[in-house]
């Protein structure tokens, strides 16, 4: 689609830069920290509370809406933001994560909790494998009623138009970090495959579906932590194009990587990448991950763990994240963080919220997700700003320092 991406100040010696991504329910200006509203919410807090702390985006899961309502529900409804009574841009993942989630029960893509052994039979302790993949597509197994579930590259498709996001995803499958080379290598071409496979039936529905807004529809690279299969799998989607001529609107940085090797990985991909077509990279939120990011040539980024790990009193503040139930909280009656300037900071106390998570009421998870989706979102916020300014080595010294150094909160 022309005019998609408009790219604003570069960041000097990186492959960082500004932009605008124009979509049909507005702009997004990036860097960009898109928050995830898994099943068209994000957990325990209301869509208008979340434009209240600057989320320019929510992205939602076409595997949990397909199971949950069912894209035909939200197409009735008028689409995924109509759904949720969210009217800024959206974002939909393909369910290729779910092939990583449900078929090896692993939920991370940084840092995963193996030992590092080589085995394509790999599945996490005490989870049951719910997704097998072959060349055509995967077969899921519900986790709610064991009802299993075929996915291909056209019905991803399908129900992602039905969802009607502005911006959807290729389907792709997600390895794990221990599968072996020759896995990965027949990995990437699958997902090649699948992109193709995409693209064209992403053009058919968008002629079908003509008088909806259009989707713009990113393709994914995988690849692992190998240069060549990175650079590889790039060069290949970049190829692609459907009967029309039209390519990816933009592509999504996914896989499974070892946190010290994000820069490097993400700036294989983005080197290979055109400059005019926004990055997307799945399933970071660490602020030194957000730094290196950026840096490395990342214009969004999406990640679940801001409102995962508030549910849990998992705090984000600037010298540290801490949990709020600690015995020193009970009589802290200071904000979550003095330097916030979300709606928890300014009205509630670290002992109310460590009493809200002793006594087990829900007000906790919202309070904690409020103030963490917040932190982040600003954050990225203040990282945009700090490359128009020419601040972003200052910023990026001054943030991780407090962030990750001994100071006491």
């Amino acid at each position: 689609m022309a005019d998609f991406f408009t790219v604003g100040e570069r960041l000097p010696g990186t492959r960082g830069r500004t932009g605008v991504i124009h979509t049909p329910h507005g702009d997004i200006q990036t860097p960009a920290f898109i928050a995830v509203g898994t099943k068209a919410t994000v957990k325990a807090v209301l869509p208008e509370t979340m434009k209240s702390l600057g989320a320019q985006a929510v992205l939602a899961n076409a595997y949990h809406l397909y199971l949950q309502p069912g894209p035909d529900v939200v197409d009735e409804a008028g689409g995924l933001g109509a759904f949720m009574n969210w009217s800024g841009p959206t974002f939909t993942d393909s369910g290729g994560f779910q092939v990583l989630s449900l078929g090896s029960g692993f939920r991370k893509v940084l840092a995963m909790d193996t030992e590092r052994v080589q085995a394509d039979d790999i599945i996490a302790k005490g989870k049951d494998r719910l997704a097998r993949v072959d060349d055509d597509g995967v077969t899921f197994t519900s986790h709610l009623d064991g009802s299993t579930h075929r996915f291909t590259p056209e019905v991803s498709m399908g129900i992602q138009h039905q969802l009607g996001a502005d911006i959807i995803f290729a389907f792709d499958e997600l390895t794990t970090l221990v599968n072996t080379r020759g896995y990965q290598e027949q990995s990437v071409q699958r997902t090649h495959d699948w992109a193709v496979r995409c693209l064209a039936e992403h053009r058919r529905l968008t002629l079908e579906r003509a008088g909806k807004p259009y989707q713009a529809l990113f393709g994914v690279v995988q690849g692992a932590q190998y240069e060549d299969l990175r650079r590889a799998a790039t060069r290949g989607l970049v190829s692609l194009a459907d009967d029309d001529g039209n390519g990816f609107d933009g592509y999504g940085i996914g896989g499974a990587l070892e946190k010290q090797n994000l820069a490097t990985i993400v700036g294989w991909v983005t080197d290979e990448l055109p400059e005019d077509k926004p990055r997307h990279l799945l399933g970071i939120s660490e602020p030194d991950d957000l730094f290196a990011a950026v840096a490395a040539g990342a214009d969004t980024f999406d990640c679940v763990s801001p409102s995962r790990v508030a549910r849990n009193a998992a705090i984000y503040s600037v010298t540290g994240r801490y949990n709020v139930t600690g015995a020193r909280y009970k009589r802290d009656f200071t904000p979550l963080d003095p330097e916030c300037d979300c709606y928890t900071c300014a009205n509630y106390t670290r002992a109310y919220v460590h009493h809200l998570f002793k006594a087990k009421e829900i007000l906790a998870a919202t309070l904690c997700t409020i103030h963490n989706e917040r932190f982040i979102i600003r954050l990225v916020d203040q990282i945009r700003a700090s490359i128009t300014a020419g601040e972003f080595d200052e910023l990026r010294g001054h943030t991780l320092g407090r962030y990750y150094g001994t100071a006491t909160r």
